[in-house]
């Protein structure tokens, strides 16, 4: 055994003070925290964490603090009955395999648990915002169950000051034929680690899309997860930006379970100084999910000789009937185009940030809800107009 795996003492402490809750909850927390001390923290000889080194998370001793969280959901939006939430809960983010999932299951306590009735059209976002304070830890956890022919915007949000754990599961279930829309922000401390895991269930002929942006903590780990039914349409985007030392690492898994399901990926990413990326994506097409229609592709942009990107685009078919293609690139600011605007009289700084923002234009521009484009495109005018780096 490692260091990595054998450092649990800490957890086992602060779950002895964990609350009191409903029994089939007490059951579930029980359950998570056996798990997550039988599989230990992973190490870099898990094939699934290879490149991503979680040992400093491991030997943190930060104390279970919870998040500070703000949510607005308007109506007809409402919250879980207890029978509800429990006939979904863990269900989907299952934590057998995945060591942060069963420590967020353990302490599972005031959970954002939502339903958006079938039918309704939610014409605002549902928003919710998690802050982790200074030198604790969070386990923020949410579940979203979106009934048939439903509509509906979800917006996540996480940042906070300081050095601190923020280890989040987030649940959605679509039902048939509704229209889900999911954005991810994550501004974390760049003294911050963020590991997270977004499970999404989709129901027959329902259109499910996320766009999770990466853009803060020292150490960032977004595990994405889309299971699609017959005749489901799921997009997956991405945006990861990572400067100085900080590691990002994306893992996302497609599954076409059903026939006639469509997906689309595209993630991109921006590194410089002595930055690290992973992005491994894995669409699997089930034997029975014939006539799928499936495209990825992953596409990034290095910026310094210090930093470094591993990827794996991956496609597993056991169908025959199918359209499946995928793609990674890795390359640098294309000199012609740098040469061409600085011969226009646009400066060198200027001429790269312009060229570094053109490409995650693509991505900025298919998020839907203005106030948080506007947002990001605030932020990324910042990181490529203002810091020396960009």
């Amino acid at each position: 055994m490692t260091a990595a795996s054998q450092l649990t003492g800490h957890w086992l402490d602060e779950f002895s003070k964990r609350l009191a809750c409903d029994p089939w909850l007490k059951d579930l927390r029980e359950r998570a925290f056996a798990r997550f001390s039988s599989l230990g923290f992973p190490t870099t000889h898990d094939e699934e964490w290879r490149f991503t080194n979680v040992s400093r998370i491991a030997r943190a001793t930060f104390p279970v603090a919870g998040a500070d969280t703000l949510r607005i959901y308007p109506d007809p939006v409402r919250q879980l009955t207890a029978a509800e939430a429990a006939a979904h809960l863990a269900r989907y983010a299952a934590f057998d395999r995945n060591a942060f999932t069963a420590l967020n299951t353990a302490f599972l306590t005031e959970a954002t648990l939502l339903l958006v009735p079938a039918g309704a059209v939610v014409e605002r976002p549902i928003e919710i915002t998690f802050e982790t304070q200074d030198a604790t830890s969070a386990h923020p956890r949410t579940l979203i169950v979106v009934g048939a022919d439903a509509h509906c915007t979800i917006v996540e949000t996480y940042h906070g000051a300081g050095s601190y754990f923020t280890n989040a599961v987030t649940e959605i279930v679509a039902g048939d034929r509704s229209v889900v829309d999911h954005y991810k922000l994550q501004r974390e401390s760049l003294h911050a680690f963020h590991v997270a895991s977004m499970q999404a269930q989709i129901g027959r002929s329902a259109n499910f899309s996320t766009h999770n942006i990466s853009l803060g903590a020292a150490l960032t780990r977004n595990d994405v997860g889309v299971v699609l039914a017959e005749g489901s349409d799921s997009t997956v985007n991405g945006l990861y930006i990572a400067g100085g030392s900080q590691h990002v690492d994306n893992h996302t898994v497609i599954d076409h379970a059903m026939p006639h399901g469509s997906s689309r990926e595209l993630y991109k990413g921006i590194l410089d100084g002595q930055a690290a990326a992973v992005f491994n994506g894995r669409i699997l097409v089930r034997k029975d999910a014939q006539k799928t229609d499936s495209k990825q592709t992953n596409k990034n942009l290095v910026l310094s000789e210090g930093a470094v990107i591993y990827t794996k685009p991956e496609l597993q078919i056991l169908a025959d009937d199918v359209r499946c293609t995928h793609g990674a690139t890795i390359g640098q600011l294309d000199a012609e185009a740098l040469f061409y605007l600085q011969s226009r009289g646009i400066g060198a700084r200027q001429a790269r940030s312009l060229l570094t923002w053109a490409f995650a234009q693509d991505v900025v521009d298919r998020i839907k809800v203005q106030t948080l484009r506007d947002s990001l495109e605030r932020i990324l005018f910042e990181k490529f107009h203002e810091h020396a780096e960009y």
